[in-house]
């Protein structure tokens, strides 16, 4: 379909561009930050309504000559990426270092973000992955290095700069040697030239190094070096975006990728990523026990959950799919909550050290019932929306026969239990150096309460979720 007649498909996100054009033009203009701040909000409320008013058909349409697929998948990004991003812009109204500092372009560079993400879980073309790759990527620098005047947040940036350029460089020489082959950057046209035996041992090469390159970006083991620091030193709301958002589209990006276009390798990409799986979700968690800072813990915890991800993705097939779409609503909804409060008590004590959330229970008891109820869901302890993420990727990994990927999973969702615990010993266990109250901001109470309320419905009553997930197919 041409541009002309693709447009007419195209309205969120025309909308949500034009949205993001205004929220920056305002900014130039307006002293009064807030007002870009609503302006986004008000632009991701819109677009989340005519996403819903303009639905993707059940048999997917190609738009703009092949390049962008409009199918349910893709209603699946349009849903949950602005909604983690609304949720994100909440709890960053009342974010310490943000207040009266840059604060009119950083909700603008939120605003790129979501079209960029879409574009990328949205992709049929190996260029049109990699542009939308690096436009999420060089977004993504940005917000991590926001803080100008903050060493930490500068030297993560960089740090995440030249680690991402050599993952694209990867990534964009495994996309050559597919169009060396093929001769097409096409999906399909990709997928018929790999399924020749000639071309067996170069798909194979170019595969290696599309997972290499994408892999970094979901922050996969052994390509997860970065994602600590970067972690830690980005601004709060930045984190709990990065480790949900493009970790969640990433993974449905590799979703298009290895079912259409490296399909035919499927005996080969499957072996790989159950040895990636079962080596992410163990350098991640064994990593997080020692860890004495909450985002730098937290960090490893959420390499260990692209671990659990990648089960779904080595299984593949409609109940892998499926299940790795559940997952990273459950994780996404539970993520969020962490990060959230974890604002709400570095914007009081100043710390993000798990030091200092001794005796949270007294000084800020709702604050820490909350924390704990995440920890609980992102250990897969039931009734929270973690257990049901978790029991799908289990149920699909073990009816499809994947017995030593499911054990490894069950040993590595034991030891995170023992780090999440630690943090609910802190706050429970471990007396408070000081009475002071705890007080949250209404905006981080909303997206504190938003975020649970989700994480207990999708927990005790998660039947239209899975409803509406089945109905997804590549």
């Amino acid at each position: 379909m041409n541009t002309l007649e693709s447009l007419r498909y195209f309205l969120p996100e025309t909308f949500l561009i034009c949205g993001a054009f205004l929220a920056l033009a305002v900014d130039l203009f307006s002293r009064n930050k807030k007002i870009v701040a609503a302006l986004s909000l008000l632009t991701l409320a819109l677009f989340f309504f005519l996403a819903k008013s303009h639905p993707a058909p059940a048999v997917g349409l190609s738009l703009f000559f092949g390049t962008f697929m409009l199918d349910p998948l893709t209603q699946f990004v349009r849903y949950l990426v602005p909604a983690v991003t609304f949720i994100t812009l909440l709890a960053s109204l009342n974010y310490r270092p943000l207040l009266k500092l840059y604060e009119g372009e950083y909700y603008v560079l939120f605003l790129f973000m979501v079209f960029g993400l879409i574009l990328m879980g949205a992709s049929s073309n190996l260029l049109m992955i990699f542009l939308s790759v690096e436009f999420v990527s060089i977004l993504s620098y940005l917000m991590v290095g926001l803080l100008k005047k903050d060493a930490r947040s500068k030297e993560a940036a960089i740090k995440y700069l030249l680690f991402g350029s050599a993952a694209s460089a990867v990534m964009l020489y495994g996309i050559s040697l597919l169009f060396g082959i093929s001769g097409s950057l096409d999906f399909e046209a990709v997928g018929q030239a790999v399924s020749r035996p000639e071309y067996f041992s170069l798909s194979t090469l170019a595969l290696i190094f599309f997972l290499v390159g994408l892999g970094f970006k979901i922050s996969m083991a052994p390509f997860h070096m970065w994602a600590p620091d970067v972690y830690e030193a980005a601004p709060t709301p930045v984190t709990a975006f990065l480790t949900v958002a493009p970790k969640a589209v990433g993974m449905i990006a590799l979703i298009r990728v290895l079912g259409i276009a490296l399909a035919p390798l499927s005996s080969q990409w499957q072996h790989i990523l159950i040895v990636l799986s079962i080596l992410t979700m163990t350098i991640g968690n064994l990593s997080a026990i020692a860890q004495t800072n909450i985002k730098r813990l937290i960090a490893y915890s959420s390499i260990a959950q692209a671990g659990y991800i990648l089960m779904g993705l080595a299984v593949f097939g409609s109940v892998g799919i499926q299940s790795v779409l559940i997952y990273l609503v459950t994780y996404a909804l539970t993520n969020l909550g962490v990060f959230t409060a974890i604002i709400i008590v570095s914007n009081q004590t100043g710390s993000d050290e798990i030091t200092s959330y001794a005796g949270l229970a007294q000084r800020a008891p709702g604050v820490a019932a909350s924390l704990t109820l995440f920890l609980i869901s992102l250990a897969g302890i039931p009734p929270l929306a973690g257990f049901i993420g978790k029991w799908f990727v289990f149920s699909s990994t073990i009816q499809n026969g994947f017995y030593v990927l499911a054990i490894a999973a069950a040993l590595n969702s034991t030891v995170a239990a023992y780090y999440y615990f630690k943090i609910v010993k802190a706050m429970y266990l471990t007396p408070a150096e000081t009475e002071t109250p705890v007080l949250a901001a209404p905006s981080l109470k909303i997206a504190l309460g938003m975020t649970l309320l989700g994480t207990i419905i999708f927990g005790l009553a998660p039947q239209p979720l899975i409803d509406w997930i089945q109905h997804i197919r590549l």
